[in-house]
């Protein structure tokens, strides 16, 4: 199979513009349509039938061995703290230790931990009431509360696996996920602290909203009338499958391969086996010893893997894609491009997620479609295993860039904080292109030494 490299760059191109439209206008789920732009890509550059077959089975299977398995943990493990009352036990407690006068800090790290296990918009929902509170309370703007929130929530749903966005770059682009805990942590606390607290304390001078009247039926007093797991409980397991996938990085910088530590770290830290004690200590601690039969909690996991499921299969249509992109030779045109052009990688995979996430909004869709991208590049680059943890911190980044009326986390932010289109757009947005922005600035900062 022979094609010039100007009709490569033409197909890559007309690929993206495919997607978009197919995602945007059509509404065409984003499984079917990174599976039939693959397709098309295959036959645009002439790849027989049987070969486009092939790297399709090679693309998704080779993605979805990793990522179904992670997804489906970590996905039940969140479940479980959720239905606990977990996440509530930790925001109350945060709240509780930091002080009045440093409330929004103890929202911006509960967003911070909790959104490591728990989606970001099942936390969020989990979480308002308490801002709802401290607002009737102090009777300052929800914007100096909620801002903080969300903030926390956002950075570790797209920097700190086992969130999907993370896991499913790492996945398409081989990255070690210790390196992305690791880089994801030094990128997200400081993105956290300039796009919660510090931002939110500026915009909650210029936009003074309180609870939305059509929520009101939803608020509730900060008072539970079920016993909550203690804290330390809570933070141990959340912590705990992090802790052994970072030893399990470490080992491979400080040990000798052949050594018996390194063989027993690298097992106990191996993601499948760090997230699998996480969820059945969850599934103990959480359920059985909190009172819920077997069967309640098999019925409360079994729920969890329902919204896990689409991610997994479009995290795996991002590898066919990705795949495809290679054996096609379309990615070593673009990283020839690249070279001529003086690009470096971290700023090519930065700029494609926020077009692909300002386009069509989802910044899931632009995660996958950016390591897609990506990936192809890194078969002629000699890349090390700690700047792959980096770039998929620059895409998780440029993916969470500029979300706006496209994007569900936009409405979801107005209807909770009962905002306006434009103060949505001055403070979810702005939030968000903050957050992105920091992520990518110490990601090039980190770039110089690793």
């Amino acid at each position: 199979m022979t094609t010039s490299a100007p009709w490569l760059i033409i197909v890559a191109v007309l690929a993206i513009v495919a997607l978009l439209f197919l995602v945007m206008k059509t509404k065409l789920q984003a499984f079917i349509a990174l599976l039939l732009v693959s397709f098309l890509v295959g036959i645009a550059v002439g790849m027989p039938p049987g070969e486009i077959i092939t790297t399709i089975e090679e693309g998704m299977g080779g993605t979805l061995g990793f990522i179904a398995v992670v997804i489906g943990l970590g996905a039940m493990f969140g479940e479980m703290l959720r239905v606990s009352g977990g996440a509530e036990r930790l925001a109350l407690t945060l709240v509780d230790k930091f002080g009045e006068k440093n409330v929004s800090w103890a929202l911006a790290l509960t967003g911070f931990i909790v959104s490591i296990p728990v989606f970001l918009d099942v936390a969020l929902v989990i979480l308002i009431p308490i801002v709802y509170s401290l607002v009737r309370k102090t009777k300052k703007s929800l914007v100096y509360y909620g801002i903080p929130l969300v903030a926390g929530l956002a950075v570790t749903h797209s920097f700190i696996p086992p969130t999907p966005g993370p896991i499913s770059v790492a996945s398409i682009i081989g990255a070690d996920l210790g390196w992305v805990i690791l880089f994801g942590t030094i990128a997200g606390l400081p993105a956290v602290a300039i796009a919660g607290p510090i931002f939110g304390k500026y915009m909650a001078k210029k936009i003074d909203v309180g609870v939305p009247e059509y929520m009101m039926e939803q608020m509730r007093n900060v008072e539970y009338d079920r016993e909550l797991p203690s804290f330390r409980s809570v933070l141990a397991i959340i912590l705990l499958p992090l802790v052994l996938i970072l030893l399990n990085t470490g080992s491979g910088v400080f040990l000798a391969e052949e050594s018996t530590a390194y063989e027993i770290l690298s097992f106990i830290g191996d993601p499948f086996f760090a997230l699998t004690v996480a969820a059945l200590l969850t599934f103990y601690v959480f359920g059985i010893r909190r009172g819920y039969s077997k069967q309640e909690v098999q019925q409360i996991t079994t729920k969890a893997l329902e919204p896990a499921g689409i991610i997994i299969l479009v995290t795996g249509a991002g590898g066919v894609f990705g795949e495809m992109l290679i054996q096609s030779g379309v990615g070593d045109v673009l990283a020839s491009a690249m070279e001529n052009a003086n690009m470096p990688i971290l700023v090519f995979a930065f700029i494609t997620a926020v077009l692909v996430r300002v386009a069509q909004g989802s910044a899931t869709v632009a995660m996958v479609t950016a390591a897609g991208l990506v990936a192809p590049l890194l078969e002629t680059y000699d890349v090390s295993d700690a700047m792959l943890g980096l770039i998929v911190i620059t895409i998780a980044s440029g993916a969470t860039a500029f979300s706006h009326v496209n994007d569900s986390g936009f409405w979801l932010v107005s209807r909770y904080f009962g905002l306006n289109e434009k103060q949505t757009l001055q403070t979810w947005t702005v939030m968000e292109t903050i957050i992105g922005f920091v992520g990518f600035g110490v990601a090039l900062i980190l770039s110089i030494f690793v």
